[in-house]
């Protein structure tokens, strides 16, 4: 073989050799123990996770079809109860249009898929953000899932406890001699959004803990923030139980409020040692 051959043969193989090289290095950062992703890999990923949560919610609002029936009862009770009491006051929930039914049907399917799917997107939302944690962080990733998922439920259960005397407040300011034909879209739509908002703040104490574990938020500013916390908080209670009544109110404020502590204590001993390991590290 003459030299324009061996020089042909090495022209030949040197693009194999940068595809390969190519490869590893892709492979190499995509394994990358830091987790660091280019902005192409982030929306990637970010499309993933939501193609995977709308899945798992489509799943549960099958389910949630099957429990229709089951949910509209639970949930018309308090209305239909407050009917059966002493001043013998008419309350129904009557539907005004041929399609309600079937909306009503959909939205409950829908929010029944929320709950039922709440540990597969709860852990899709943590795991779009472990990229930016290290490898032997990322274990973190069970204590929230484990964490949020039993505090959104709760929150929901939270809700469900004091509707009833949300309801009796509302019916109460009827005049005299009037009656309650409540529209289902106007007061389911009420209910679920009012369990969503008490399940949702029942998980923001572990997104603050999570949030302080990347080092993006230190336990001494949330700390600073608690007045503002303390102010949504009553916001919400008051929402939730709008008679005013102080018991139902100290009744959802309560855990809220020693979630957020218990958010802050965490977040705090965590500074401590983060402190401790970068001076150990001499950073």
């Amino acid at each position: 073989m003459n030299h324009q051959d061996v020089a042909r043969a090495e022209k030949d193989l040197s693009p194999r050799q940068d595809r390969t090289s190519g490869q590893s290095k892709r492979g190499r950062r995509r394994r990358d123990p830091e987790g660091r992703m280019s902005l192409g890999e982030h929306l990637r990923e970010l499309r993933r996770r939501l193609l995977i949560s709308v899945a798992a919610i489509a799943l549960g609002a099958v389910g949630g079809f099957f429990l229709y029936d089951w949910m509209f009862s639970a949930l018309a009770d308090p209305v239909l109860a407050y009917g059966d009491g002493e001043d013998g006051r008419l309350t129904q929930i009557a539907f005004n249009t041929v399609g309600s039914p079937l909306d009503l049907l959909i939205r409950m399917s829908f929010f029944a898929g929320v709950v039922i799917s709440s540990p597969v997107w709860l852990y899709q939302i943590w795991a779009f953000i472990m990229p930016g944690l290290k490898k032997k962080e990322k274990w973190y990733a069970i204590g929230f899932i484990g964490a949020a998922v039993p505090l959104f439920l709760s929150g929901i259960a939270l809700a469900y406890s004091v509707l009833p005397q949300a309801i009796s407040f509302f019916f109460a300011l009827n005049p005299e001699g009037t009656a309650n034909l409540i529209a289902p879209d106007v007061y389911f739509t009420f209910v679920l959004h009012l369990f969503l908002a008490c399940g949702i703040a029942m998980v923001i104490p572990v997104v603050l803990v999570g949030v302080n574990m990347m080092g993006l938020l230190t336990g001494r500013r949330i700390l600073k923030s608690w007045r503002g916390v303390v102010m949504v908080i009553a916001i919400i209670s008051a929402l939730a139980a709008p008679g005013g009544e102080a018991f139902t109110m100290f009744f959802i404020a309560l855990p809220l409020t020693v979630l957020f502590g218990i958010a802050i204590v965490i977040c705090l001993i965590n500074d401590r040692f983060r402190a401790k390991r970068e001076a150990a590290a001499g950073l």
